[in-house]
């Protein structure tokens, strides 16, 4: 049976600015993840197995295939009666000027009147490029039981590590009453996961009247301190399975890394909370004779007639004859070129590697125009980008668009270096 009074809203508008090359012409959680998933999969999922049958997915950077991608519900079987997913981009309104989603409060509150529409009795906040699994029952049943105004997901993290999150602080039966945005000493180490479950009635008076305040409403910054304030009920509720910000280029890397384990953290395999995504028909995926893979995921209609060690290989991806991907993510459609090297490396969609390439090699260098972003020794290809034949490339290096041999400086691009061209 349904949860009809519980309807689901996904922020999905950041620009995801920390995955930089890879989010530079779609939003990030349209993402590929684990080779055949998109990062949207994952709450959409969660959704759809906890028996949640409205979902509003909210949209703004880059969002053309995130639009289009999410609103197929029947990939996660919310196109029932009564039930399905909904795209909402900002949009304008008779009698009030267009704007765009300024804090993630204020994209709740834009939307008040379609939430409405749904009348509800609680409503689930959720983030669109988080990796997990989650049945938001259970949480909707502690919310129940508490008769609380909002409840918390939150995990446990190593306290040296708690002053990086928003920090819950409980009583007794993990009643908030305290929230603290990044301490310097935290006092507990129940982080936030930006998960939420509110009681419709009490967030909507809360969206309306800090909304007139604070034009870029936000839920950690405004509303949860609000509610805590007036002293409304809040409580903490404890998730201790697998979740994953994939916010950098390391965490998704690492994240991506952990599906090809022996014995997996995160289980993409499960029969009985699956993660649905898009069906469409593939060929099944080839071998050649002579090739060899060990640790690898290998999505279906992918070609591989060299080597692939600890990788994740996207649909339709060609790994061509003698070349070498390890420790890589090669996104769909990709080519390998012959006797090419990959390592350490992830390959958004389309992309061309040519011949003899070699690709993360060298020092650890960090990238000179992004040393925040890219500074752990993977080298990143953005969308439709290619290499050139027999290019020597370092690590921590940056390609966007299509290169040709003049971008290489005898043939080599130093570690830390980019080539982007605008496509």
């Amino acid at each position: 049976m349904r949860q009809n009074n519980m309807l689901a809203m996904i922020l999905a508008g950041g620009r995801g600015t920390r995955l930089y090359a890879l989010t530079k012409k779609i939003a990030k959680p349209a993402v590929y993840y684990g080779g055949k998933y998109r990062i949207i999969d994952f709450p959409l999922s969660n959704c759809a197995n906890s028996n949640i049958n409205v979902v509003g997915v909210l949209t703004q950077y880059e969002s053309v295939l995130l639009n289009s991608y999410a609103a197929a519900g029947q990939r996660w079987g919310l196109d029932a009666k009564d039930s399905g997913v909904y795209v909402l981009p900002p949009r304008e309104k008779d009698g009030a000027a267009f704007d765009v989603y300024r804090g993630t409060a204020d994209a709740i509150s834009q939307n008040i009147d379609f939430i409405d529409s749904h009348n509800p009795e609680y409503v689930l906040i959720l983030s669109g490029d988080h990796i997990y699994k989650m049945d938001y029952s259970k949480m909707l049943a502690f919310h129940k039981a508490h008769n609380a105004a909002a409840t918390i997901a939150v995990m446990e993290v190593p306290m040296e590590e708690a002053n990086r999150f928003g920090i819950m602080n409980t009583e007794d039966g993990d009643k908030i009453y305290e929230f603290e945005e990044k301490p310097e000493s935290p006092k507990s180490n129940l982080a936030s996961m930006g998960i939420y479950i509110f009681t419709w009635d009490r967030l909507r008076d809360a969206l309306i009247e800090d909304n007139s305040i604070h034009p870029d409403s936000d839920f950690g910054k405004h509303i949860i301190p609000k509610m805590l304030d007036e002293g409304q009920p809040m409580y903490a509720w404890r998730f201790d399975g697998y979740w994953k910000d994939v916010g950098t280029i390391q965490s998704y890397w690492e994240s991506n890394m952990d599906l090809i384990r022996t014995l997996p953290e995160f289980n993409l395999y499960e029969d009985f909370w699956k993660i649905y995504t898009n069906s469409d028909h593939q060929p099944p995926q080839y071998t050649a004779p002579g090739s060899k893979t060990e640790e690898a995921l290998l999505s279906d209609g992918c070609e591989i007639y060299g080597t692939v060690c600890r990788s994740i290989i996207g649909p339709g991806v060609v790994v061509e004859k003698g070349a070498v991907v390890k420790d890589s993510i090669i996104m769909a459609g990709t080519i390998i070129g012959e006797n090419a090297l990959v390592d350490h490396c992830v390959i958004d969609e389309k992309c061309s590697i040519g011949k003899n390439v070699q690709m993360g090699v060298g020092e650890n260098i960090p990238n000179e125009a992004k040393p925040n972003i890219y500074n752990t020794g993977i080298t990143v290809l953005g969308m439709n980008s290619s290499v050139p034949d027999g290019i020597v490339m370092g690590k921590n290096c940056v390609i966007y668009g299509r290169t040709f041999p003049e971008d290489y400086p005898d043939g080599r691009l130093e570690s830390g270096k980019a080539v982007v061209r605008e496509v």
